[in-house]
């Protein structure tokens, strides 16, 4: 027995372990925090389109996090914009964390206000092409003490040697922003999950009971397990197609007899199910999607929102509010047919961080479909009867498509992928900063 080949061979796999755990730990590039009010603090400079509307730029002694040194910009009128600007070398292809932290005063939007733009620049200085990568944006992901948090996580494109940072406060009369904990840090490529989501195009004709119905929804989706889904989105009221029934005659409670069967049907996949049945809560029935776990439990419900007029005059009730909820692979939404015709819907999921939003359906409008997809950057699922069951990117674009001669249907997703759409960018991050949804209707 060769005991000194026993003994290299677990010292090897322990300096492999943790030279992989060394690389993927962050690794700081640059950090700026307790800025020097009588120091020129090298590097940062100041940035406005024009002269006549640049806030005014200052190093607040006192006005950082630890009660040091800040970066502030204050504006007089609402034409003001600026930024504190400064350039850091990067390596072309590595992924980086930006982080900033922030406090303001005086302003009505902060989305549209306070911004930290983050822009990919070339060997030769100047910005790469929109093509190959628009600028990008900071989000919110803390708050703390009065003090909000951003940040972005980007792989720079293989030709960018330089971030430029720009930390900025515009279109806010009379405001006050300090700038402070500026980190830069270079991390391991996150984890790309890929989510299979199904759909399912398919109407029974003639049922003899809500329960019968259901099963042959479940039947035909067990009959598919071998595409292995990770989310199953059956369409509206399975419940009742195909039984010439009344809502009155299928409204259940939930927890109930058609929860519990779809329960079966996610446990034997190993799936997250989505369907669309009809609640009742004495004396109100409502037009409700469930989402069910892997496990068959039940995550939640959503009452449609936006009822028509031919659901209103037969006794349903709409719901009111806009939940979300939490899986295995991130938020999704819920909703149920006519409310895709309104945007307000899946606007709210997608600001409240869904990536996915469901919507059992019986019939509808595929361009209605699409816009929700591409005007929240989502990935959006329909499942009907009367109108298309497709998955969408995005950017509004068929991924796939259940239909009569296949209908059960499956693919891949990647939610955690940033999609840059031409020329605008990551849409994901742009769309609630640039969003004018303050604005009073008239």
């Amino acid at each position: 027995m060769n005991t000194r080949a026993h003994v290299a061979l677990p010292v090897a796999v322990c300096v492999l372990v943790l030279a992989a755990t060394l690389r993927a730990l962050p690794t700081t590039v640059a950090e700026f925090r307790s800025f020097d009010a009588t120091a020129d603090n090298p590097g940062w400079t100041h940035w406005s389109p024009r002269a006549e509307i640049a806030p005014i730029f200052s190093i607040d002694a006192t006005g950082g996090r630890a009660g040091k040194g800040a970066l502030k910009l204050e504006t007089r009128g609402m034409g003001d914009i600026g930024a504190w600007q400064r350039q850091i070398a990067v390596q072309p292809g590595h992924t980086y964390r930006f982080t900033a932290w922030y406090r303001g005063e005086g302003f009505q939007n902060e989305k549209r206000s306070v911004m930290a733009r983050l822009g990919w620049l070339g060997k030769d200085g100047r910005p790469l092409s929109r093509q190959v990568r628009p600028p990008e944006y900071a989000t919110v992901v803390r708050r703390e003490s009065g003090w909000s948090q951003v940040e972005l996580v980007s792989q720079a494109p293989k030709e960018a040697v330089t971030l430029d940072v720009q930390l900025s406060l515009a279109f806010a009369p009379g405001a006050a922003l300090w700038w402070d904990d500026i980190r830069l840090a270079e991390i391991a490529p996150p984890d790309d999950r890929a989510v299979r989501v199904m759909t399912v195009h398919y109407r029974p004709n003639v049922m003899g009971s809500a329960a019968e119905s259901v099963e042959t929804f479940c039947a035909l989706v067990e009959n598919a397990a071998n595409q292995k889904p990770d989310i199953v989105c059956l369409p509206e009221g399975i419940s009742i197609v195909g039984t010439r029934a009344r809502f009155a005659d299928v409204a259940e409670p939930i927890p109930g007899p058609s929860t519990q069967r779809l329960s079966r049907l996610a446990k034997s996949l190993r799936s997250y199910v989505v369907a669309g049945i009809y609640q009742r809560v004495e004396p109100l029935i409502y037009n409700t999607a469930v989402l069910l776990d892997r496990e068959g439990n039940l995550v939640g419900r959503y009452r449609k929102t936006h009822l028509p007029n031919e659901e209103r005059e037969k006794g349903l009730t709409p719901g009111d509010s806009y939940p979300i909820f939490e899986t295995d692979f991130g938020k999704v939404g819920l909703m149920i047919c006519w409310d895709a015709r309104f945007p307000e819907p899946c606007r709210s999921m997608a600001q409240q961080g869904a990536r996915l939003i469901l919507l059992p359906t019986w019939g509808g409008d595929e361009i209605l479909a699409r816009a929700r997809a591409l005007e929240n950057n989502v990935f959006f699922v329909s499942a009907g009867y009367d109108m298309k069951s497709l998955i969408l990117n995005p950017e509004g674009k068929v991924l796939a498509e259940a239909k009569s001669d296949a209908p059960v249907v499956t693919t891949e997703i990647f939610p955690d992928r940033k999609i840059y759409q031409f020329w605008v960018g990551d849409m994901s991050t742009r769309t609630w900063m640039e969003t004018r949804g303050n604005l009073p209707p008239r």
